[in-house]
């Protein structure tokens, strides 16, 4: 078997409340390691990513289909008596739930941890936010722009001497994305290895992996430069660029 073909995560059973890029791209993840996927939508409009273009492929968004693949969608409208229902039978059968609301949306909803968690025991329940669930920006949308701005990325992009700038593409998204996915692996693992230590024949546990975005990572080099050596951060992209 090529390494591509494996698929480790064959039968775990992913729901998918996410939107545009963060919660997609994890999930999507998932579903390339074997993972079922099903992807809930709002009736008519979908997923907002779907609007996004151009370019679109025979009407497809190529941006919504980016973060997208080898996943199963279905429209549900999570207001309605039936839609909320359905989520619940859903969310009984499944080892992974995902989304990106904003933080007491899914409370709101009927649709929390708690309440998840006394329908189905052993469900994986993963909460994407921006800012934390808890503290002052808790209700604060978490947009890519203004967590490059903030967590400090845009400070090192660019000419030296011009203005911050933002990275071409949404990478505090992905890097989210990256994060919950890796998240999600690390608990799949534990609940492997406990299966084998205790002979038990289904997970037993739960967590609920909070994920914000943090661009920590990004910067912590020039950040040690400047305590260590007294460097004055500089912006370092576009780099190693070549004359031609």
């Amino acid at each position: 078997m090529r390494w591509s073909d494996a698929k480790p995560l064959e039968g775990v059973r992913v729901l998918d409340l996410c939107r545009v890029v963060s919660g997609p791209f994890a999930t999507m993840q998932l579903g390339d390691l074997g993972a079922d996927v099903v992807k809930i939508e709002r009736p008519e409009c979908g997923d907002e990513a779907r609007s996004y273009g151009p370019p679109f492929v025979e009407g497809e968004s190529a941006y919504y289909m980016s973060v997208n693949r080898n996943k199963r969608s279905i429209s549900v409208d999570l207001k309605s008596p039936e839609g909320l229902a359905l989520l619940q039978k859903l969310a009984c059968k499944a080892d992974v739930i995902i989304e990106n609301f904003r933080p007491g949306a899914m409370e709101r909803l009927g649709l929390g941890y708690d309440h998840l968690k006394s329908l189905n025991p052993g469900l994986i329940y993963c909460g994407i936010s921006g800012f934390g669930r808890t503290g002052p920006d808790a209700n604060r949308p978490g947009y890519d722009l203004i967590l490059q701005g903030e967590g400090g990325l845009m400070s090192i992009t660019g000419q030296a001497e011009g203005p911050p700038m933002k990275v071409g593409t949404s990478i505090a998204d992905l890097v989210t994305g990256l994060t919950l996915h890796r998240q999600y692996l690390l608990h799949w693992l534990s609940a492997q290895e406990r299966v084998r230590e205790d002979g038990l024949t289904s997970r037993c546990w739960t967590a609920w992996p909070r994920c914000s975005h943090s661009m920590q990572a990004c910067i912590s080099h020039q950040e040690i430069a400047r305590c260590v050596g007294a460097i004055r951060i500089q912006r370092l992209a576009p780099m190693s660029l070549s004359r031609l």
